[in-house]
């Protein structure tokens, strides 16, 4: 076969992503490039939650509507997605907990999951590892793929996860042929991942996040690579906190991004105008989901554009980036972050929820190569101009402390040292000097 679509689905908080996730790093292990599409409602546990794992020989960025195979783990995976099956569509399902009236038993394999893992002692969420293996068995995948995905990826109890992957594969029957391809194998990442490693190749040094659908798992993962990198990760007590935080971060030196949704960057809003009249640098991770107010927490949208193009009262100028998959989202991340820093704005990441949360091939030789790029920088002759004008309205900066200097920065319309001015020459100046900053950019 060459593209396969498989369907895992079940109740929420049970494990449904993660078998989706072992399924995609399956695929890639086999050399396939993978696209897993993640629905999931707005619930700790309860409810329905699906995952589509496409595989292809070429690079993919969607899902497909109709499915080769089906893992159903209880009865709404097979009640529900009816309209996604094919003729020939294979259902593997745990016998004590689904029925599958007027569906032919040739193209289905029946596994009792709970008879399974009793014998083996072993909690109910293992279940993913049994439907797997019957996968294994019905694409004639060789069990030592699966084995190296496990032990690799989950190898936490992973003698016991392969005990009952192997009774799956061993009770299931071959029906379909997916060979192994001589392709370089590419990690399976989601977009908020890729993001982060694009955003760490371009020299971040702190992340300020509150925790929000569907940008958490950037916090996840700089919290995760904290002592590694040495970053520092902050989770303040407001979004509010969020945005000014960043702005302390960007007075010292001290590159840094922020994550949030619409609902979260509507209490950013105020701290935007503050780094725009101050003309401090913050990259803004902007993962849209469907609105207004909480809308559908958990479902994507892309209705956000007008507001960060416009947020924030009076005119100043803004670099806006908008990744498709996951390979974009690790180079514009950089880009947003390099550009931030050298013409000192704000600087969004406009992705949304499909991109952030849902799983691709990641390839980042795929981009443009990335580099840590470092802004224009006071040579330390005179005294220091925070707001000095320019050719091209970038202003060197400097950084406190700093012996014998003021650093000032300021709210207020200001002259080129940062101190307050009503003067209307000094306000027009000011003005004048976004626009030049927006025209170099453009160029």
């Amino acid at each position: 076969m060459p593209e396969v679509s498989v369907l895992a689905g079940g109740q929420t908080g049970y494990g449904i992503d993660s078998a989706g996730v072992l399924i995609s790093r399956l695929f890639s292990r086999l050399g396939y490039r993978i696209y897993m599409q993640h629905d999931y409602p707005s619930l700790i546990r309860g409810g329905h939650q699906f995952v589509i794992v496409r595989t292809s020989r070429e690079q993919i960025a969607a899902h497909s509507d109709r499915v080769d195979f089906v893992l159903a783990f209880n009865q709404d995976a097979f009640d529900l997605h009816k309209t996604k099956f094919k003729e020939n569509t294979l259902v593997i399902y745990d016998s004590a907990r689904v029925q599958l009236d007027g569906w032919p038993q040739s193209a289905a394999i029946a596994l009792n999951v709970r008879k399974i893992l009793g014998a083996a002692g072993v909690s109910p969420a293992m279940d993913r590892f049994c439907l797997v293996g019957a996968l294994c068995r019905a694409l004639q995948i060789d069990f030592g793929f699966l084995e190296e995905v496990i032990l690799k990826f989950d190898a936490d109890l992973a003698e016991l996860k392969l005990h009952v992957a192997r009774q799956g594969f061993d009770q299931a029957r071959p029906v379909h042929t997916l060979q192994p391809l001589a392709h370089p194998v590419l990690p399976a990442l989601n977009g908020c991942q890729a993001m982060g490693l694009g955003l760490l190749k371009a020299g971040m040094q702190a992340y300020v996040g509150y925790p929000m659908t569907p940008v958490s798992p950037l916090l996840e993962l700089f919290a995760e690579l904290e002592p590694e990198f040495g970053l520092q990760v902050v989770l303040p007590e407001s979004e509010i906190a969020v945005m000014l935080s960043a702005l302390g971060y960007s007075y010292m030196g001290v590159k840094n991004a922020v994550g949030t949704s619409g609902g979260g960057f509507s209490l950013m809003v105020e701290g935007l105008g503050l780094a725009g009249q101050a003309e401090l640098p913050v990259v803004v991770v902007m993962g849209q989901r469907s609105g207004p107010s909480t809308g559908m927490p958990t479902y994507t949208a892309q209705t956000d554009l007008h507001f960060v193009l416009h947020a924030g009262h009076g005119e100043f100028p803004r670099f806006v980036v908008a990744p498709g998959d996951a390979d974009e989202a690790y180079y514009w991340a950089g880009i947003a972050m390099n550009k931030a820093w050298y013409y000192q704005m704000p600087a969004f990441i406009l992705a949304d929820r499909t991109v952030c949360l849902n799983l691709y091939s990641f390839d980042n030789q795929a981009e443009p190569e990335l580099e840590d790029e470092a802004p224009v920088l006071w040579q330390g002759e005179g005294r220091y101009q925070r707001y000095q004008q320019t050719g091209n309205g970038v202003s060197p900066l400097a950084f406190p402390p700093l012996p014998g200097q003021a650093i000032k920065t300021n709210s207020y319309v200001h002259d080129e040292y940062g101190v307050v001015s009503e003067d209307p020459a000094i306000a027009a100046g000011v003005t004048d000097k976004g626009l030049l900053k927006e025209r170099h950019l453009a160029a």
